[in-house]
């Protein structure tokens, strides 16, 4: 065999042991100042063990125990399930989901659609047909107009009217669901609540004397309309004829009483002459 070939082949594994004992070394120098990993503090927290509805009330067997580090404890959750049992949910809770204050009701708050009207609002009731409940689109959680169709008082016009009379409604339930459809189908309900101000429900209650028509918006369309309202007339294209004033007849004259006041009765004279004298002499009275 060649010397230079097994020069040069010895050289090179020599300075491939050389390289392979400096990374060695690199590699477990790292090793050892890598420090040992600290024991990681953690907290109780309260989740959900099924998916829960709104409108219930939280039980033991909807509630289990999970650990987080305490420094990624969620804001407004609870580490004891003794803190959520029996109180009413506000809204849906998935499983797996942290219980937290803000999907939650006052205990005493009762069930079903109760504990989702906020303090200070209203639920009201409104009868839908097809046409009224947007053909079933008006759902819970969506947010609608409230117009309203009748005659006004007498004197006022002369046809029917229509005026919206609230703007930004929310849908709380469409019959019995109140919860939102996951995938937007339509709920054919004959009564359709609506969360509202004590106000907005005497408006809506007086309305009912008149036919009420519930128009679909975007949720995200929070803009107040500022509307003057529609006559039947302005349809039609004719002239507009309010009726005219009743004027009460002018009062009747007083009857004119004559007095008729007799005349001076007037005497009667006579001239009576005496020589170149002459006199008059009264005789009697005559009537004018």
């Amino acid at each position: 065999m060649d010397r230079r070939f097994v020069t040069v082949l010895a050289v090179s594994l020599l300075f491939a042991l050389v390289i392979s004992a400096v990374f060695y070394q690199v590699v477990a120098g790292s090793n050892r100042g890598q420090r040992r990993p600290q024991k990681v503090d953690k907290r109780d927290l309260v989740v959900a063990s099924h998916a829960l509805s709104v409108g219930g009330v939280l039980k033991a067997e909807d509630l289990k125990l999970t650990q987080v580090p305490v420094d990624e404890f969620p804001a407004g959750c609870f580490s004891r399930t003794e803190e959520v049992i029996g109180r009413p949910m506000a809204s849906s809770i998935l499983a797996e989901e942290p219980i937290r204050e803000g999907r939650l009701a006052p205990r005493g708050s009762g069930l079903g659609l109760a504990p989702v009207i906020p303090s200070g609002m209203r639920a009201v009731a409104v009868k839908v047909n097809d046409v009224v409940g947007v053909a079933g689109f008006a759902l819970p959680g969506m947010h609608v107009d409230v117009l309203a169709t009748g005659r006004p008082p007498e004197g006022d016009s002369s046809g029917s009217v229509t005026k919206t009379i609230l703007q930004d409604i929310l849908v709380l339930s469409a019959g019995q669901t109140i919860e939102p459809s996951s995938n937007g189908q339509a709920i054919n309900a004959p009564v359709v609540t609506l969360l509202v101000t004590p106000e907005q429900a005497e408006t809506l209650t007086l309305a009912s004397e008149w036919r009420i028509q519930l128009v679909l918006r975007n949720g995200s369309d929070r803009a107040i309309e500022n509307t003057p309202g529609r006559e039947l007339w302005e349809l039609s294209g004719t002239a507009h004829k309010r009726p005219a004033a009743a004027v009460a007849p002018p009062p009747s004259p007083r009857p004119v009483v004559v007095v008729r006041t007799p005349a001076p009765r007037v005497p009667e004279e006579v001239v009576v002459f005496r020589g170149t004298q002459r006199t008059v002499e009264q005789v009697g009275v005559r009537n004018p």
